[in-house]
């Protein structure tokens, strides 16, 4: 049979076999499953064997894609809490084989090319893109460390100061040992300066930099091919060659992943007529300081693209600087480019496409393939054939008689700064985590909350990520990347198991052999942060504290400063004032004292004081008025006529206006006598309160007073209408209560006794009542067999 035949048959099977199975399952609510485990103890058992089937399937599977994809395999899953754990590793792998579906269907689809319909480069004249997936992985080569190799090994636990490497200074105008002064810079740290900071601040750019001339034209790239010097001979014969030259263009390779500090790991220079490339791996490294004689020279000018990292690769690793920098960079911000980039001044002025395949390669790897040196090469090959070009232009469009449309004076000021940049230490600071690698910087950036124990397991971490990497002289990125970092400060696992499945494929393995160690590291920083600050109260403490600092700083040394030479102070004043003639300046000069004079009659009358004197008088003049004397109580009139209990109805709409009315004039009365206003003279504070509460204790009298008269009253009546009460009991008859008419189902007893009394009662209840009881109420919303709709495109 024909293999295609069998694949199609075993396809059909399995994606029966799937749907089949997905169909079962998803007529199973998972709130039941529960619920059938305890009915049925024998469903319980099925489940757990399918369950466990399933997941040694999965864990085949997944397996197999990882194999095909050249990932990491996972873990058996024995339950679903380790497909939970593993979550990540699994997602990994799916991507892989989503990734690969995708580009198979590009590719039969037409969307892109097949990679064997890619033609062969035929010569080094063109270099084509690859975009080949099955590369090795070029950043993180597996291979020795180059730096075991160092005559001059770098000490990764170095504290203090970072001293430079020089051993001489060539062309200097200040000696090496005066250069190497101590000062403090802005954040309180001790620093070294840089050695050639006179020589950089005082140049003065050869002639030729500030001349218009034709660019000289590249050698072809064809027919020429770069120098490899991996000797120190090499290096002194390239040496030689050098200080012939009046522009030199320099470039760098460098690597930072596997060590700690950063490795530079290639050089190139070009001159019109050559290119060298220069292994700065080599044992003997340190001995490339006589690089100086070019590098320091003056005379020549150093052809650099972006050099702000170079220039301090080249001092930690060489000890080499750079006098006479002209960045193209800085050229193309002066002139305003749209892009700043090396490869698109290659594609302006060049019409060459870099492939910037290899811009973040392991270039500690030797010996270098093909396309490694090519790219390095090109580089600088055309940088000096740029520049010719980019110093044109800035000669053109710069305005010499004004500083700022000086464009070429421009990119040259910002050349020196960029030279003047020195290399310090990036060890941080454990306790305030400032420093270049601090957890303090990553931590602001990633704008992540974290609480007391949180806050603690990261800074521990941390600290113990940055020991391992000086340990083991790899990068911390490269021990355990960032984001692993802050998923075991947020989850905070419980156990190793979690630990272990955060980590995972994306740390070293020297992190997975630590692993006890690092969960105790995680379990003792989540309890002593319990009661500790958030990170969030750690930086406003911070800020709080350099605030106060600073004004500190700036308050003590207002009183520290030396105190100025000034001449006398009786020199300096004047008996007479320039601008009041003889008219004394102050009063307070004055030693005789004159009487205090009547100032009344010099007040000046504002609109608003006669106001208020008349307001004043006005209060003056009124007659103060007694507050009147409450009315005597009159005494209730007791009604003693006879009553007869009427049918109850409501009190008339009038009754209760006029009452409402009664009271509202008595209320307004009242309010009219309270809101006299007495303009009395002023009274002292302790007058007002003895008054206010004398008040308030006459209205207490005055109100038990009349408590006391109510009772009295209330006796009195009661006791007048017992004999009349009793009289009228002996004369009247029993009142027959059997007989009597209803007071509350008055209304009743008007009904029955209408003519048409013979009808029946309507009752709203009686069509809703059965034998059984009342009716239950009628479904509105019930359910209807088959499809209720049907969905189209």
């Amino acid at each position: 049979m024909d293999a295609s035949q069998d694949f199609k048959s075993l396809q059909d099977k399995v994606q029966a076999a799937l749907v089949s199975t997905t169909r079962t399952v998803n007529q199973i609510a998972s709130e039941d499953l529960s619920f059938l485990r305890t009915a049925d103890p024998t469903t319980g058992d099925r489940l757990e064997e399918h369950s466990t089937h399933l997941l040694g399937l999965s864990t085949e599977v997944i397996n197999t894609a990882a194999k095909a994809n050249g990932q990491k395999p996972v873990g058996e899953l024995e339950d679903a809490e380790d497909a939970e754990i593993q979550w990540t590793s699994i997602v990994d792998v799916i991507d892989g084989l989503l990734e690969k579906g995708d580009i198979a269907l590009d590719e039969y689809t037409g969307r892109v090319k097949r990679k064997s319909d890619f033609p062969e480069p035929v010569g080094p004249s063109k270099k084509t893109k690859t975009t080949d997936r099955n590369e090795p992985n070029w950043r993180r080569a597996n291979i020795v460390k180059p730096q075991n190799a160092f005559e001059k090994k770098v000490d990764n636990f170095a504290t203090g100061p970072w001293k430079p490497l020089l051993t001489s200074k060539p062309h200097a105008t200040v000696p090496l040992q005066d250069s190497l002064d101590i000062f403090v810079d802005e954040n309180g740290q001790e620093q070294y300066k840089h050695p050639y900071e006179i020589e950089i601040s005082n140049l003065q750019y050869p002639a030729t930099t500030y001349a218009k001339r034709d660019a000289v034209p590249y050698q072809p790239i064809e027919t020429t091919s770069p120098i490899w010097v991996d000797t120190y001979e090499g290096v002194l014969e390239m040496l030689e060659e050098l200080r012939q030259a009046t522009e030199i263009a320099v470039d760098l390779e460098h690597h930072d992943l596997r060590t700690y500090h950063g490795l530079l790991s290639l050089m190139q220079i070009s001159t019109q007529q050559k290119d060298w490339v220069i292994d700065t791996l080599r044992p003997w490294r340190h001995k490339l300081e006589v690089l100086n004689e070019v590098f320091a020279d003056p005379k020549i000018l150093k052809v650099f693209h972006g050099a702000f990292m170079d220039i301090i690769w080249l001092q930690r690793d060489l000890g080499l600087y750079i006098v006479g920098l002209f960045d193209t960079y800085h050229a193309s911000v002066a002139l305003n480019y749209p892009q700043r980039s090396l490869a698109y001044l290659l594609k302006t002025f060049v019409d060459f496409d870099a492939d910037k395949k290899y811009q973040m390669a392991d270039w500690r790897i030797r010996p270098l393939t093909d396309e490694m040196l090519y790219y390095a090469r090109c580089d600088t090959h055309y940088l000096l054939y740029v520049y010719d070009l980019m110093r044109n232009e800035l000669i053109d469009r710069s305005d010499v008689s004004d500083p700022e449309k000086n464009l070429l004076e421009s990119a040259l000021r910002r050349s020196k700064e960029t030279s003047l940049d020195r290399y310090t230490s990036w060890a941080p600071d454990p306790t305030t985590g400032e420093g270049a690698r601090g957890w303090a910087n990553s931590l602001q950036k990633s704008y992540t909350r974290l609480d007391g124990p949180q806050f603690s397991v990261y800074r521990a971490v941390h600290k113990w990520r940055d020991d391992l990497a000086r340990q083991e002289d790899e990068s911390p990125m490269f021990i355990m990347p960032q984001q692993v970092l802050m998923e075991i400060a947020k989850l905070l696992p419980s156990d190793p198991k979690a630990l272990w499945s955060l980590l995972g494929w994306r740390c070293a393995a020297k992190v997975q052999q630590s692993l006890d160690e690092l969960f105790e590291l995680v379990t003792t920083a989540k309890e002593a942060g319990a009661n500790g600050p958030s990170s969030v109260e750690h930086f406003r403490a911070g800020l709080a504290g350099n605030t106060v600092a600073a004004v500190a700083q700036r308050e003590f040394g207002r009183s520290e400063q030396a105190e100025l030479d000034l001449p006398p102070v009786n020199e300096l004043r004047s008996q007479k004032s320039q601008l009041f003639g003889s008219m004394p300046v102050s009063s307070l000069w004055e030693h005789s004292v004159k009487p205090v004079e009547d100032v009344s009659s010099k007040l000046i009358p504002l609109p608003w004081t006669s106001i208020v004197q008349e307001a004043a008088e006005t209060a003056d003049m009124i007659p103060l008025v007694d507050p009147p004397a409450p009315p005597a109580k009159e005494e209730p009139v007791i009604d003693d006529t006879e009553f007869t209990l009427r049918q109850g109805r409501k009190r008339k709409l009038e009754n209760l206006q006029s009452e409402e009315s009664e009271e509202e004039e008595e209320g307004g009365a009242a309010l009219e006598s309270q809101d006299m206003i007495s303009l009395d003279v002023e009274e002292s504070p302790g007058e007002r309160k003895a008054r206010k509460k004398a008040d308030k204790k006459a209205k207490k009298n005055a109100a038990r007073a009349m408590r006391v008269q109510a009772k009295v009253d209330n006796a009195a009546r009661v006791s007048m209408r017992a004999p009349k009460d009793n009289k009228i009991e002996e004369d009247e008859t029993p009142f027959d209560y059997g007989n009597a008419q209803s007071v509350l189902h008055a209304q009743r007893a008007l009904m029955s006794n209408r003519e048409d009394k013979g009808k029946k009662a309507f009752d709203p209840y009686a069509a809703r009542m059965t034998a059984e009881g009342p009716k239950p109420a009628r479904r509105m919303h019930s359910e209807r067999p088959g499809k209720t709709a049907t969905f189209r495109k």
